[in-house]
């Protein structure tokens, strides 16, 4: 005798659930690429975020969710930010892509990529 109840059916998979495939690891905002290198940079000079944001006249609580990828800046506040830490607007655009490329880079790795030479920012 069966221990289920009389309106109960059992379920007998005809096949194993398929396995799913991790989900993409999602591409970086541009904020969180910008912000990241402020950060670095900052920390590199081991510069505090009061100092830097008085040198740039953004106040410390935006620079710090500049650099933790909260806030899309714009193009004024980005050049006084790069400026504050000795850096132009093109340098900091610069690192930015770099770190882009590598990113990229690591999630292509094993898949024919599209070369990423090309790439051009304007600020």
């Amino acid at each position: 005798m069966s221990t289920q109840g009389q309106n109960e059916a059992r379920v007998i998979p005809l096949r194993p659930p398929a396995r799913q495939q991790p989900p993409a690891p999602r591409e970086p905002l541009w904020r969180d690429l910008v912000g990241g290198v402020l950060r670095r940079e900052r920390l590199a000079q081991k510069r505090t975020l009061k100092d830097v944001s008085e040198t740039a006249r953004i106040s410390m609580p935006y620079l710090s969710e500049l650099e933790r990828g909260r806030k899309e800046a714009s193009s004024e506040v980005l050049a006084a930010a790069a400026q504050a830490l000795g850096l132009g607007l093109g340098d900091l655009l610069s690192l930015a892509q770099q770190d882009l490329v590598s990113h990229t880079a690591h999630r292509t790795r094993g898949r024919a990529a599209a070369p990423t030479n090309g790439l051009c920012l304007a600020a």
